[in-house]
This record gives C-alpha cells, structure tokens and sequence, in this order.
C-alpha cells in the first residue's frame, strides 16, 4: 500500500503485482516529493562520469548501505546510470518490513537524476525480478531492460546485466538460492555485532562476510565460474566485455581476450563502476575512498 510517498507492501505477503499505472503513479509521488529539495553538493566536490554502474543496493534490508550510497549519489553525475539490478531486496521484503527514510532518499535522488536529465536504465536482478515484468516500460523517466549493451566512448562494446540467470542454484534450484539468502543476511547481522566490538576497540570496519566468502574453496571457484560463464556470453554475442554485479564481489580483469567487470555492491565494499570520458573504466571504493564510517552513515 502506499502512505504519503511511503510504499508499504503487506509484511510476509507477496500479493499481486502492481500495475505499471500504480508503479508510474509511485514514480511521481516521489519526483513531487523531492523538486523543492535543496542542491545536495556545492558543484565543486561533484564527480563527472560517462557512465556510471551500481548494482547490489538491497534497499529493504538492514544490511543496505545507505549513507555511503547518498553521499555517492550526491556528488556525483553522469551521462548514464545503470542500475544492475537488485536495488530493491523484495526476497527480504516479503518476510519482513524494513524501509527507513534514507531508503526512501535513495529512491527520491535517483528520480531526480532521471528528472535532471540523466539517462537511467534499471536491469533487475533475482531480488527485484518482479521488475522483469515490465521491462521495455519507461517509469518516473527510468527504463527497464532484461540486459542492454552500453558503447564507451572508445568504441568498445559491453554486455550490460545482472547475471543471475549464469548462477545455476538461483536458476535450478530456487530453495537452496532462498537458504543461502537467509544464511548470508544473519552472517550480515553478526558482521554488525562484530564491527561493533572493532569499533569500540578503535579498529576500523572490516568485512567478516566478505572474508568468508572469499576465502572458502567453494565460494572462490562459485566466483571463477560465474566470471567465466558472463565473459563467454559476451564473446558469443560479440561483444568486448560484460558488465554485472549478483555475487558482491567488485572486479575487473580480462577472462580470455573478453572484459569482465563487476560492479560489486553497497552492502559489504560500497563500490561503483564508472566510465571516464575518454572511455577508460574504473572501479571506485567509495566508503573507502571517504573515509566513511559505515556506522555512523548508516545509522
């Protein structure tokens, strides 16, 4: 249901799909809600980019980094921004609610980025699949596409999409991907109470999920197959190199002749992809590169 420019669905219900009128009328309850907002950032500590790739938000969840993810989007600008796909978590959505303000200040800058005049173009994901339903429909000025092909300016061409249809437990095996999902939330809770513990200590964050992840056997050969498997279907669609995100893992490398890039997250690294005007790409840790306090941020 909706409330003022709150969207609040029934808890634990998954209910029917709301109509693309009912979600464009959304879109501009928002975009009325945040015209007379004040410039967020003096224009001299904006970033200007081509393009820009976030994926991997989780809006609906504690675990969402949200502090981090405004300030990125307050100073910076592009072109094109690319939204790969779980941005809004509706897996956890459906069993609990959680949708505090900065959520909503989320959704409002990103409508005002499309209102402003930058392109946005939204690929879902598997937690916000139930956007694939009306891909091809332009809502609040964001298009929504299965996956898309993105031209740098150097001529390259690159394969734009989430990548869970490569992630054989999501696509054959839809119980396990829903155990693993609830698995890695509470890893996310504990991983609070354990910075929590740093932070009295006087130690920085660190991801205890992020070490895990990558130091289990599995995990790490999970990641060279899914990063193999994005850059073959690149190559079979001819294309110079993929753009995803899916796994929370921000990369860059060549894969056999074929660029993969991942855009990773804003729930462990904070991170974004982004394209320079002469048509280089970077990967930008952003928390890290602030010298945010994931904490205090996220509050």
């Amino acid at each position: 249901m909706t409330e003022g420019n709150r969207w609040e669905p029934t808890p634990g219900q998954g209910g029917p799909l709301p109509s693309s009128d009912a979600l464009e009328s959304l879109a501009r309850t928002y975009i009325a809600a945040e015209t007379a907002a004040p410039s967020d950032a003096p224009q001299a500590d904006i970033r200007r980019y081509r393009a820009i790739w976030i994926s991997d938000v989780h809006l609906g969840t504690r675990g969402c980094q949200a502090g981090p993810l405004l300030d990125f989007l307050r100073h910076t600008e592009s072109g094109v921004l690319y939204l790969v796909g779980d941005i809004i978590d509706a897996w956890q959505m459906r069993k609990s609610w959680y949708w505090p303000d900065r959520h909503n200040e989320v959704v409002r800058l990103i409508l005002r980025k499309a209102r402003q005049g930058t392109k946005v173009i939204y690929v879902p994901g598997n937690h916000d699949e139930f956007f694939r339903d009306y891909t091809r429909l332009s809502l609040g000025g964001v298009t929504l596409l299965e996956d898309t092909v993105h031209t740098t300016r150097d001529g390259r061409r690159f394969l734009v999409i989430h990548g869970d249809v490569y992630d054989g437990v999501v696509t054959y095996a839809r119980w396990l991907a829903y155990l693993g999902d609830t698995a890695y939330h509470w890893a996310l809770r504990l991983n609070t109470l354990f910075n929590l513990a740093r932070r009295k200590l006087g130690y920085p964050y660190w991801s205890l999920a992020a070490f895990l992840k990558h130091r289990v056997k599995n995990a790490v050969s999970f990641i060279s197959n899914f990063e193999s498997a994005l850059a073959e279907e690149a190559r079979e669609r001819g294309l110079d190199g993929v753009i995803c995100g899916h796994i929370h893992h921000a990369e860059m490398r060549d894969v056999d002749g074929v660029l993969y890039a991942n855009d990773g997250d804003w729930v462990e690294s904070c991170t974004a992809l982004v394209e320079h005007d002469d048509g280089s790409l970077a990967l930008l840790h952003w928390a890290e590169e602030r010298g945010m306090d994931f904490h205090e941020l996220n509050g």
